[in-house]
């Protein structure tokens, strides 16, 4: 992931403000609507962009894997915890690339089980997965054939999760697409490097290790344009249905145009706006560990988000979200026109742990019986925060549903709809009583707007819905 600062480490203050600027491009598109890059995309993909986002924007949410030989040291290099997150641990110590690359042999997931980690995201109510094929450490998790330093060849364990991943998702009915450091690869020579510790780096590249002095478009023309060819074209019709690029380091007009051709490769693909260094061309933005507090009107957006601090796993981090957080997550960016992916980070032996599996089975319970207002919805149309919690809606022929998800139950039995001035068609509980009735509301028109009578006790503690349906498109003042 972007976020590479160490706290414990000296940052300068220019870094720092580039790394601001960075984040804030990461999250719009630039106004320069000539710039190349962004030309050749919406040249070539922008047309076909409202059809190919479809399925995306009806999902929601779902489940990022970070999985490497980072899951090894699990944070931890000479008995030192890293301050980090754990697939940086390479760079945050200046690992050297022969010693970093003895994580290999280390590496032997015999307890993975593609159908089981798909189970865990269908269960939990996720749509389609994204998995690391290969992070800033230039380790493949997959079988290339560009060289050996791959899940494959370099480990005992001589599997491709990939493709097992890709025939589970297809047997239960999710979509998969690979994340791929395109720039950073501190292995390959040549791969770009963070500016992090300007003191150690022994090249303009901020390479703190000689093996990995070379030339950057020799690398993307050795090793990432072949890779992404790969990942185009070994795993099947529709996978991945996304490319995941991540931290453009000097990724010009010139380099993005080795890449952006060989999306052709896949007509429905969807790749994210990190390819080029401008953050202009793709399909959708990335807002990463945070919420835009008004979502990103008219754009198409997704939050990536971890469970505790980490992407990669760290056996020291305990600190794991409520799933109560994370389902007001989930209900504030899809009321924000957004999707969700919460990530999980496996073990060197192929688990993912168990307190990020235990929340995931509670986002499941409550979506299968509140999916329908997060699945397919929209932003809401309440252009100010609602005093109770989030609402997203539904188009139903000429008439709206808008579905209320309250998070704060009120005690006096009556719950406001300020503005609203719609007439209401009905108003009922979205989860239904013991004997499967969905207890109808009443509700009233007035001056402020339309307030609902609700039973006393909320139906959910985390988050209960009430479906309201009104005439016509949302009216609200």
């Amino acid at each position: 992931m972007k976020k590479f600062i160490r706290p414990s480490l000296p940052v300068s203050a220019a870094l720092l403000s580039a790394f601001a600027v960075w984040l804030s491009t990461a999250e719009s598109f630039a106004a320069d609507t000539n710039d190349p890059a962004y030309q050749t995309w919406r040249r070539d993909y922008g047309p076909t962009h409202n059809e190919r986002m479809q399925w995306w924007r009806a999902a929601r949410f779902g489940m990022f894997i970070h999985w490497g030989i980072y899951s090894v040291p699990a944070g931890v290099y000479h008995g030192q915890k890293s301050h980090h997150i754990g697939e940086w641990l390479m760079r945050d110590f200046n690992i050297p690339v022969a010693e970093y690359a003895a994580y290999a042999r280390q590496f032997d997931p015999t307890n993975f089980n593609a159908g089981q980690w798909v189970k865990i995201a269908r269960d939990a109510g996720m749509k389609y997965i994204v998995i690391t094929a290969k992070h800033h450490d230039g380790f493949a998790m997959f079988h290339t054939k560009v060289d050996h330093y791959n899940v494959y060849d370099a480990t005992p364990w001589r599997h491709d999760p990939l493709k097992e991943l890709a025939a589970a998702c297809r047997k239960q009915g999710l979509r998969l697409g690979f994340y791929y450091s395109e720039a950073q690869d501190w292995h390959h020579p040549g791969g770009a490097a963070a500016n992090k510790h300007p003191d150690t780096d022994v090249d303009t590249q901020h390479h703190w290790d000689p093996a990995q002095e070379g030339s950057m478009d020799e690398y993307l023309q050795n090793v990432a344009v072949p890779q992404i060819r790969e990942l185009l074209t070994d795993y099947g019709p529709g996978v991945p249905a996304v490319l995941w690029f991540d931290t453009p380091v000097g990724m010009t007009d010139e380099r993005v145009e080795k890449i952006l051709p060989l999306l052709k490769l896949k007509p429905n693909l969807i790749i994210n706006n990190r390819l080029d260094e401008h953050h202009l061309a793709g399909d959708y933005e990335t807002p990463e560990q945070h919420i835009p507090p008004n979502g990103i009107p008219g754009h198409d957006w997704e939050t990536c988000m971890t469970i505790n601090h980490t992407w990669g796993y760290e056996s020291f981090d305990h600190d794991f979200k409520s799933a109560e957080t994370l389902l007001h997550n989930l209900i504030d960016i899809a009321s924000k026109g957004g999707n969700y992916l919460l990530n999980v980070g496996p073990t060197s032996t192929g688990i993912i742990p168990q307190p990020e599996v235990e929340r995931l089975e509670q986002m499941g319970r409550w979506l299968k019986v509140n999916g329908a207002a997060i699945y397919g919805t929209s932003a809401s149309p309440f252009t100010t925060q609602l005093p109770w919690g989030r609402c997203t809606q539904k188009a139903d022929g000429s008439d709206t549903i808008l579905y209320l998800h309250v998070w704060d139950w009120p005690g006096d039995g009556k719950l406001p709809v300020p503005g609203l001035k719609n007439k209401i068609v009905k108003a009922y509980l979205l989860k239904p009583n013991l004997l499967g009735w969905h207890k109808r509301l009443a509700a009233a028109n007035g001056s402020g707007g339309v307030t609902l009578a609700v039973p006393k006790d909320a139906p959910d503690q985390i988050s209960s819905t009430i479906v309201l349906k009104i005439k016509g498109a949302p009216e609200i003042e």
